[in-house]
């Protein structure tokens, strides 16, 4: 008997390996992932310009990549005793102006060779709901708590978004030809928006990315995050405290669903190892002292030594 749904989820015809190199960009439900991959030592770069929520600034941020336009000082400003822009999260800002655009200017560099070196690129979508700055009419990607009063809220058309990720594809393919885009969307809800909003803010996002193109062509693909946090993991205890984000549980879970479609399954007994090293390391002994937690120790290290041989990339 089956007392839950289960979502079917197509394997990639291009999976993920040791090899491979991944960018991830978007919502905080990509730096979710991102912890997976960092955790088993893949090669991957994440949000180098922060959590990203919506397309048209996802969009804004893959056009200065690709065609390296750098920031300049019209595109920073002053709030609160710091440096901001407009198109990157208040992580990244700094009380030195000179110090922002430098960090600004050195992710562009280093994201475009990324970006061109990339195999796999994945893309997580978080809402259509956007703010536009009144007085530049353009659509920010942070507020960084200026006024609300400086900003006009809308809910991007599905025609709008669609346009956005296409352009987002072809200045990414005009860099590398041959990268796998993996699209979700984000399986957080927006609730600030309200209920029936973030329900319409996904839905527009849904549509507008299944219309820009066939995920039957073997370079893209879509992975069902939303959906498995909305039917399979529907019961609150996959829930963070908050009752809006996916909780540990889940997350493990959405990321073995992943990995096992999205992953090449030769690369499972490397991933193993890495999780027993992972583990390993954070044993804390009651006796660091005594010849037991030496040997221990020492075996350890052999079984890095020989990982990291086996995989340049891989370093504890």
């Amino acid at each position: 008997m089956q007392f839950r749904t289960q979502i079917p989820i197509s394997k990639s015809n291009l999976p993920i390996d040791y090899n491979s190199k991944i960018l991830s960009v978007g919502s905080c439900f990509a730096e979710n992932m991102a912890e997976k991959f960092d955790y088993f030592k893949f090669q991957n770069e994440t949000n180098p310009f922060g959590i990203i929520f919506n397309p048209v600034s996802i969009e804004k941020l893959f056009r200065r990549i690709c065609k390296q336009e750098l920031f300049g000082e019209k595109d920073v400003f002053f709030h609160n005793e710091r440096w901001h822009s407009y198109e990157v999260h208040s992580d990244l800002s700094n009380s030195d102006r000179q110090e922002l655009l430098e960090t600004l200017n050195k992710a562009i560099t280093e994201t475009h060779k990324q970006l061109k070196e990339a195999t796999h690129i994945i893309i997580t979508f978080g809402t259509s709901w956007i703010y536009r700055n009144i007085e530049s009419e353009e659509v920010v990607a942070n507020c960084h708590k200026v006024p609300q009063k400086q900003f006009s809220k809308e809910l991007l058309a599905v025609e709008i978004i669609q346009q956005s990720i296409q352009n987002t594809i072809d200045l990414v393919q005009a860099l590398n030809p041959n990268i796998n885009f993996i699209f979700t969307i984000s399986p957080v809800r927006h609730i600030k928006d309200g209920f029936i909003e973030n329900q319409l803010s996904k839905s527009h996002l849904f549509t507008a990315l299944h219309r820009t193109f066939d995920f039957r062509l073997s370079t893209f693909d879509y992975f069902p995050s939303y959906e498995i946090m909305m039917d399979e993991l529907r019961d609150y205890r996959f829930y963070g405290e908050d009752m809006l984000h996916p909780n540990q549980i889940a997350i493990d879970y959405i990321w073995k669903l992943f990995s096992e479609n999205y992953i090449s399954q030769d690369t499972f007994p490397i991933m193993q190892e890495v999780d027993e090293i992972q583990k390993s390391l954070r044993h804390r002994s009651f006796n660091p002292e005594s010849e037991q937690h030496q040997k221990f120790l020492a075996k350890l290290q052999q079984k890095i030594s020989v990982l990291e041989n086996k995989i340049s990339h891989i370093k504890f």
